[in-house]
């Protein structure tokens, strides 16, 4: 078979083993694709995907471990000819930036149906963006909306959560004092600030908080680490 008639080989990353079945299922019979491997995990994806090299990965959000958004940041890191299209349940504003700033070249959503996903699939792999029609709608209006600030936003590879606990970080708050004022388990903290260490390429909380205050976080409340 010659390169041009090669099939587009595919990997699956989510961590419901029945929507991966599915989705092999659903495009396993599309010619001229090819469902090559799966992950069931970010830490899964990023091997799978350094091994097997496909053109293009399908993949979700929210993973135990890492997350889809920094498995795609270190996919595309290390191989950017591989597209990744986002493929999720989550239409935030939150998930669709970061997946954009990460590299995805697409997203949608798990309603969308086998044209749509070919379609999707189709147009990452020749180099396009792609977007459903959701989330279409949702970035125009972002875009349309006005801006009171056009100010640069410190740390722009992480999110509006991990930046709100970097804030709180910076003003000498502790993972139980976050969890308290954010309302979140302190699984869901630690797993934050690990993400922010490792996105900031930090090796500890007090170079974390030397580079936030260094970027103006944190200066408006100090509060004590207890807090």
């Amino acid at each position: 078979m010659s390169a041009a008639t090669e099939p587009l080989r595919l990997l699956i990353a989510d961590d419901h083993v029945a929507f991966r079945d599915g989705l092999r299922a659903l495009l396993g019979t599309v010619e001229g694709l090819e469902v090559s491997g799966e992950a069931g995990s970010g830490d899964e994806a990023v091997t799978r995907a350094a091994a097997l090299q496909p053109d293009v990965v399908l993949m979700d959000v929210r993973m135990p471990g890492l997350d889809g958004i920094e498995a795609t940041r270190r996919i595309v890191a290390t191989s950017p000819h591989i597209a990744v299209l986002v493929l999720t349940m989550f239409e935030d504003d939150e998930s669709v930036f970061a997946a954009l700033r990460a590299g995805a070249r697409g997203y949608l959503l798990k309603g969308a149906d086998r044209a749509e996903i070919v379609r999707a699939v189709r147009a990452v792999a020749s180099g396009e963006a792609i977007f459903g029609p959701a989330i279409a709608r949702r970035l125009m209006a972002f875009f349309a909306a006005p801006r009171t600030s056009l100010a640069p936003q410190a740390f722009p590879e992480l999110t509006e959560r991990e930046r709100e606990i970097l804030e709180l970080i910076a003003r000498g708050l502790n993972n139980l004092a976050i969890t308290q004022r954010l309302v979140l388990s302190p699984k869901t903290v630690r797993n934050h600030v690990s993400n922010i260490f490792s996105k900031l390429q930090v090796a500890d909380r007090a170079e974390a908080i030397v580079r936030a205050r260094e970027a103006g976080m944190g200066g408006e409340r100090r509060e004590p680490p207890g807090a």
